[in-house]
């Protein structure tokens, strides 16, 4: 049979969440009726000594004004600018994001390839975060450093909704912890301890869990991120109309390209096929030469050997 240390622990478990989410249906229902009487409604504020009526709809609009400001909005840029130098403009960059007081996050640099030295520039790749408040000041002082800009993409996400639910939750999680320790002093019997210390380690995970996703949330919205990719304009592949002569003096070109193709082959294979001659031919030739030798030696004895028997 349970200990009623135990039933009470379940009981408050219960209790707490279905208070959490009864009082979250009753701030989410109101009635038609109501809210015409407080829309009719005025209420009077004192201002510089005088009375003043102000609509409950202007109300309204003050407090959706503070809400827009409060709200948790995660924005993010990509763009692609093209610049006469990548280095100069990578300094640029960095001195944008420290004027709005944000920060260079990665550089990278990767060397583009070309069979031309002076066309063998750096593409640059840098992740930078400002505070969000500056977002669009940062990226619009970006954007001009461009002559042309291939690629751009902001994106914005609000997780105002997400950051009030944890922090609701996070409460929650606490008053439940608050309940534990208060029901541990009371506890008398070790396994009833064992019992409420085990829910109060998982109240913690828990809560943890909840402040961590929160201090993700408020570090993502209040620096927002932008992806600078710079790198310097492609070159333009023009298609020149050439005559006979040029097309002749190209045919002779290939032709002698081929011949000097052809005579460097020969001679790597002259001089590979030395270690082979030296190594393998020269002595198999030898080996070759002695067993030749030696069977007309034993057929010559073999032959002087019959008549002297006869």
């Amino acid at each position: 049979m349970k200990s009623p240390l135990t039933l009470l622990l379940v009981l408050l478990s219960f209790s707490l969440s279905c208070s959490s989410s009864s009082s979250q249906r009753l701030s989410a229902v109101s009635t038609p009726k109501e809210d015409q009487q407080l829309q009719s409604e005025a209420k009077p504020v004192a201002y510089d000594g005088a009375t003043k009526q102000v609509s409950l709809n202007e109300a309204d609009k003050a407090e959706s004004t503070l809400e827009a400001a409060d709200r948790k909005i995660i924005r993010n840029a990509d763009i692609t600018i093209e610049v006469p130098s990548t280095t100069d403009a990578q300094h640029r960059v960095t001195s944008i994001a420290e004027a709005h007081g944000g920060f260079v996050v990665t550089s990278e640099a990767k060397q583009r390839e070309s069979n031309d030295p002076a066309q063998r520039t750096f593409d640059i790749k840098l992740v930078v975060r400002v505070p969000s408040n500056q977002f669009g000041n940062a990226f619009d002082e970006i954007k001009q450093l461009a002559g042309n800009t291939p690629a751009e993409q902001v994106t914005s996400q609000d997780v105002t909704e997400d950051f009030i639910d944890l922090e609701a939750r996070i409460k929650t999680q606490k008053a439940l912890e608050v309940q534990f320790l208060e029901i541990m002093r009371q506890a008398h019997k070790i396994e009833d301890a064992l019992e409420v210390q085990r829910q109060i380690a998982e109240v913690r995970n828990e809560i943890e869990k909840l402040e961590g996703r929160k201090r993700f949330l408020e570090n993502r919205s209040s620096l927002s991120t932008i992806n600078v990719n710079i790198q310097t304009p492609k070159p333009v592949i023009t298609v020149s109309q050439s005559g006979f002569g040029h097309s002749l003096r190209e045919a002779v070109s290939d032709s002698v390209t081929l011949a000097s193709d052809m005579v460097l082959f020969f001679a790597r294979f002259v001089i590979m096929m030395v270690p082979v001659l030296v190594f393998v031919l020269v002595p198999m030739g030898l080996v070759l030469r002695y067993l030749i030798r030696r069977a007309k030696r034993m057929r010559l004895a073999q032959a002087l050997a019959t008549p002297a028997a006869d």
